[in-house]
């Protein structure tokens, strides 16, 4: 469940340093009560809200600091790894993984650009699998609130890629 949690981790928090400790603070909430967690009927679904209280709660806090341009390190690491799936790449084969982490980063900057409900509800139901009605039920939030949610935040990934094929048409 760890790996799937940091995984989930750093789509929340946007960097894999931010993850480790969102995860890590998830884990020190988890094991003061630990009876708690083991007789949920979901543990996983457990573990995430716990992740996702502690990324919001973490982004709350970061808030108050001084802003600096968040993008800008995901970007570059993006250009990088694009370059290793240029002209030069083997259409169909394997890269390396650069064109997989290229996609990566590239979601995880998109779901840092949402709120945490709405991004959690796009982990829960769109990357884990969970029905809308088993995300509500974790986020504890009811059927339609996380419907809207997830609906919102749909309609606001599709229009900032829009914006980003319009942003590179006229480069």
């Amino acid at each position: 469940m760890l790996p799937r949690l940091y995984r989930r981790a750093v789509m929340l928090a946007g960097s894999r340093q931010s993850a480790e400790d969102v995860v890590h603070e998830a884990y020190l909430k988890l094991a003061a009560r630990p009876q708690r967690f083991l007789a949920h009927p979901e543990p996983y679904a457990y573990a995430f809200t716990a992740v996702l209280n502690v990324a919001r709660d973490a982004y709350r806090k970061d808030r108050r600091q001084v802003l600096v341009d968040g993008l800008e390190g995901v970007e570059e690491a993006g250009a990088v790894g694009g370059a290793g799936a240029g002209p030069g790449a083997e259409p169909g084969g394997w890269d390396g993984g650069v064109e997989r982490r290229h996609a990566e980063l590239e979601a995880v900057r998109l779901l840092g650009r949402l709120s945490h409900r709405q991004a959690g509800i796009v982990i829960l139901v769109d990357l884990d699998g969970y029905t809308l009605d088993q995300a509500a039920k974790i986020m504890k939030v009811h059927r339609g609130t996380a419907a809207r949610h997830r609906a919102r935040a749909l309609d606001r990934l599709r229009a900032y890629l829009v914006e980003s094929e319009h942003g590179q048409a006229g480069r």
